[in-house]
């Protein structure tokens, strides 16, 4: 295990880790089904408490891979879940969170985000969440794939101040996010949620890594991982379908970047010096 496990704060003050196991793509296969189950555990068991889900992924097959694997740990478990835009009427995420929690066999999602913007109002989905949040069907909620534009005005509707994450696609060679998103959320105390941290594996192959990893006796995927956990208010949400893959992420934790390695790694992978769209995958 980790000597610590690293936290952020929600702007409810509620400390979450930095480190997360993400499930995309989890439930697809019944054949990898028990090592996806056993890979969660384990994470659990090394101390990551934070399952991220979402309805969408195989079509709820991957709400019910964590459920199996929370089974008895509910309460050491803080679960992230998601409802599709095209459910986020009033009526649809009220729909969409039951038929969720039904999947994770559990009475509530600590954080429900809306998965990323669609056409209905945002004054409608943020007072569904709202309506859920006072029947304690979730804890919190937030958004996910929102731009700069988008949050500002998501928090200018009617309760839209409540909004306690953004999750988004970020990493190494995906860092477009960095000339206003990240530093205006970082303003308004919004952690960013950064999924597919390691480009899905690309940047475990990336020979501009080599260096840094091999001065920390690490792998190109950790030192991937590691520059997204250094990032002020950013949580990781790597997804690892076999035990290996858990024990790896989470010795990254233990991995101190040097002003060198920062130095480096932004000569090979320099940030944005412009305004850019925000990349989805």
């Amino acid at each position: 295990m980790p000597s610590t496990i690293r936290t952020t704060k929600l702007p409810s003050g509620e400390a979450v880790q930095v480190l997360g196991q993400g499930t995309w793509k989890m439930g697809e296969d019944i054949s990898r089904r028990a090592d996806e189950v056993n890979a969660l555990k384990l994470g659990l068991d090394l101390g990551i408490t934070l399952i991220d889900t979402a309805e969408m992924y195989a079509s709820g097959g991957a709400e019910e891979v964590v459920a199996e694997a929370i089974a008895g740990r509910r309460d050491e478990t803080f679960l992230v879940s998601k409802v599709l835009p095209s459910n986020a009427s009033r009526a649809g995420v009220q729909r969409a969170c039951e038929n969720s929690l039904k999947r994770l066999r559990t009475d509530r999602i600590d954080l429900y985000l809306l998965h990323w913007p669609g056409s209905v109002p945002l004054t409608e989905t943020v007072a569904a969440f709202e309506t859920l949040k006072k029947a304690g069907k979730i804890r919190h909620w937030g958004v996910s794939n929102f731009d700069t534009d988008e949050m500002e005005e998501l928090i200018g509707v009617p309760d839209g101040g409540n909004v306690q994450t953004n999750q988004v696609l970020y990493n190494l060679v995906r860092r477009g996010l960095e000339f206003d998103l990240a530093p205006w959320s970082r303003q308004c105390g919004i952690p960013l949620m950064a999924y597919s941290p390691v480009e899905q594996g690309a940047l475990a192959r990336n020979a501009r890594l080599d260096a840094v990893a091999a001065r920390h006796n690490a792998t190109s995927a950790q030192i991937a991982l590691t520059w997204v956990m250094h990032q002020e208010g950013v949580i990781a949400i790597p997804k690892a379908s076999c035990q290996e893959h858990v024990r790896q992420n989470v010795a990254a934790l233990d991995i101190k970047l040097t002003p060198q390695d920062i130095a480096d790694l932004d000569r090979a992978f320099p940030p944005p010096a412009r305004k850019r769209g925000l990349e989805m995958i």
